[in-house]
């Protein structure tokens, strides 16, 4: 019998940054909902919890969505976590981040102003060819300004510090938005930027089908 597996995607994103994939097994992708006013993570990844209606899932996560299955695996037992291009704990954020969130320079920053694909976009999360960067723009226009703001410091005000046991990481070489060098992964990805679901879909994809 199949496991279950639950896909969340990165700030923002939806099932597109995984179209490149094969997981080799059906899995569900979860819907990114409206955070309330104030709510926390762990508020949060509750009412996402809730809506998963078997027991011992799977869940992937990538780059937000890791941390947020996180935070969900602490609502529900899960068999298992993958997560792709995040981090486990507030210390494998860069350190910047953190300084970021503690002086909450994030807030002087519009969410409007994070939202526009541009070079400095395209170079940070690693989308190279034009059907990268395309996908990219419009994952970025499609985001909810206020999601985003919202998601943005959660991370950078992230108090987890414990490593779930069953916990399996994948990381790229190349990862600008959460460098390598900050994380203890189980897998590297050669080459592999922030959005190494699209720009290496071959190698992540054999990992994915070996250990789901």
């Amino acid at each position: 019998m199949e496991k279950p597996i639950y896909v969340l995607s990165g700030l923002g994103a939806d099932e597109r940054v995984f179209q490149k994939l094969h997981f080799g097994v059906p899995v569900t992708f979860v819907k990114w909902e409206v955070p309330e006013q104030a709510e926390s993570i762990q508020a949060y990844a509750a009412r996402i919890a809730a809506n998963i209606p078997v027991t011992r899932p799977i869940l992937v996560g990538l780059s937000f969505g890791g941390v947020v299955a996180i935070e969900i695996a602490k609502h529900i037992p899960v068999e298992k976590l993958m997560l792709i291009a995040s981090v486990k704990t507030r210390e494998e954020l860069p350190f910047y981040y953190r300084l970021i969130g503690l002086l909450n320079l994030h807030r002087l920053v519009p969410a409007t102003l994070l939202k526009p694909s541009n070079r400095i976009t395209n170079w940070a999360f690693g989308a190279e060819s034009i059907a990268d960067k395309k996908l990219l723009k419009q994952i970025l226009a499609d985001t909810s300004p206020q999601f985003l703001k919202w998601a943005i410091n959660q991370l950078l005000h992230w108090k987890n510090h414990i490593v779930p046991p069953n916990v399996l990481h994948i990381h790229g070489t190349s990862d600008r938005i959460l460098p390598i060098a900050s994380v203890d992964c189980d897998f590297v990805i050669e080459g592999g930027g922030h959005l190494m679901t699209l720009t290496k879909p071959e190698a992540l994809s054999e990992l994915l089908r070996q250990h789901l």
